[in-house]
């Protein structure tokens, strides 16, 4: 049996890169990723980075079983993606093309959401369940859903976009997506930001988020609702019933046994979690009201792990 395996997480700044032996990571890197030139590099770029940690690690190519890569646009089950806005990409199979760069070993693909929910589901926050919902709060709302260990893509690779399920029909602004109501206009950092904003534009309670203006951030929010003030935890709340309904609505078309949360506003820890289940156990299908609530555990290693899963689970 080959022992090594390769996971690659390809985002618009930077490609992470770890080495797995067998179920393990023994180390990570990171590679800057060259976007210029509709993204011509990214792909020559990655081989090189590999072939050089296996001639630095002494590891023969027979012992290497592949390489696992999550990107940043949809990706269907073969490995083609249908378009990277981020990395100048169009539609092409990238699963062969690394494949027939990499000395023909076998490369598996997926999206970097979902592959991050597998990760997840693999050694992290979900690894006591089969069937999860993987969501990530941070700029924007992004999800993965893995079920009988399995990522679930869809018919274009679009499963798990959760951060775009429409919440609000009253939502005048557009969404990055293009439509308007988005969960991840409220749910998103930039959503707990435009939600305070809107409360301290319509109230003139006394509130320390007024003290901060247009320097106020989502940390700063929650960080204000776990030492009392009402208006931050006001928002929270309201956060919290956004993401917390979508939560059920996932749920009766999933029933995932868990939900697994990350993402940068997952920093806010179990102060989050109890804003979001207390919503959710509320008004969920009761057959789905066990599901756990559990705050991602890998943190920025998800993507890689997750890639690696998919050669090796």
């Amino acid at each position: 049996m080959k022992k090594y395996c390769f996971g690659v997480d390809v985002g618009g700044t930077t490609v992470k890169i770890g080495l797995f032996e067998e179920d393990t990571l023994i180390e990570k890197w990171e590679i800057e990723t060259r976007t210029e030139n509709f993204g011509e590099n990214i792909l020559p770029d990655i081989c090189d980075s590999l072939d050089a940690k296996l001639m630095q690690k002494g590891i023969s190519l027979d012992d290497v079983a592949g390489v696992g890569i999550g990107l940043p646009g949809p990706v269907i089950e073969d490995g083609t993606v249908l378009q990277c806005v981020n990395l100048g990409w169009g539609t092409f199979n990238v699963a062969e093309k690394l494949s027939s760069m990499f000395h023909g070993l076998e490369v598996k693909a997926g999206n970097d959401a979902n592959v991050a929910a597998l990760g997840e589901a693999w050694k992290g926050g979900g690894k006591n369940y089969n069937d999860i919902v993987m969501i990530t709060l941070g700029t924007g709302v992004g999800g993965g859903v893995v079920l009988g260990g399995k990522i679930v893509t869809g018919y274009n690779g679009g499963a798990g976009e959760i951060g775009h399920m429409h919440v609000n029909d009253e939502e005048e602004l557009t969404c990055g997506c293009g439509r308007k109501g988005c969960l991840e206009q409220y749910a998103s950092a930039t959503g707990v930001v435009r939600l305070a904003t809107r409360y301290l534009a319509a109230t003139d309670a006394d509130t320390k988020m007024r003290d901060l203006g247009d320097r106020i951030t989502a940390k700063d929010v929650f960080d204000l609702a776990k030492a009392g003030d009402a208006g931050a935890n006001i928002v929270v709340r309201k956060m919290g019933e956004y993401l917390g309904k979508s939560m059920s609505s996932i749920a009766a078309v999933i029933n995932p046994q868990a939900f697994i949360i990350g993402g940068g506003v997952s920093r806010a820890g179990q102060f989050l979690i109890d804003a979001v289940k207390d919503v959710y156990r509320e008004t969920c299908f009761s057959a789905c009201g066990d599901a756990a609530v559990h705050l991602a555990e890998l943190g920025n290693d998800a993507g890689i792990y997750g890639a690696a899963a998919l050669l090796v689970k």
